[in-house]
């Protein structure tokens, strides 16, 4: 799970893996204690999605070359919607992986982003919008 959280924020398997790996160790240091396994959950996924954000917007990774991996053993209709999902803007992409993907609720993904569920809402609308627009053009 924040293997997938970390790879739809980044693109990039082996950054992910690196982030995935860096959480796990700011947990084992930190030894949180928490209420429940949701609460649990949900505090792995926001410190990943944070670590991500950081990630992006340090001097290292805008200044890096880019190694283009690809995606393997997609056909060419989960490939479009794949691109177009990466090609989100971070604050809609982050929604849409935890809508789609990993199944939570708006509620549930309010909680983990610390944001309101109208705001929730309103991103995966957006998204649902830029989505459509994009893989209209791929079509055309």
């Amino acid at each position: 799970m924040l293997l997938r959280v970390a790879y739809s924020q980044l693109n990039n398997r082996a950054e992910a893996e690196d982030a995935v790996q860096e959480v796990l160790l700011k947990y084992i240091e930190k030894a949180p204690t928490f209420q429940s396994e949701e609460h649990e959950k949900a505090w792995l996924l926001r410190v990943t999605i944070n670590h991500c954000k950081n990630h992006l917007a340090s001097a290292w990774f805008r200044k890096r070359a880019d190694l283009d991996e690809g995606i393997p053993a997609l056909d060419s209709a989960e490939l479009e919607v794949v691109t177009a999902v990466a090609a989100l803007p971070v604050k809609y992409r982050a929604v849409v992986h935890l809508y789609y993907f990993e199944g939570y609720s708006t509620k549930e993904i309010a909680d983990i982003l610390h944001s309101r569920p109208n705001t929730v809402s309103s991103r995966l609308s957006r998204a649902r919008a830029l989505l459509a627009k994009a893989l209209k053009e791929e079509i055309v």
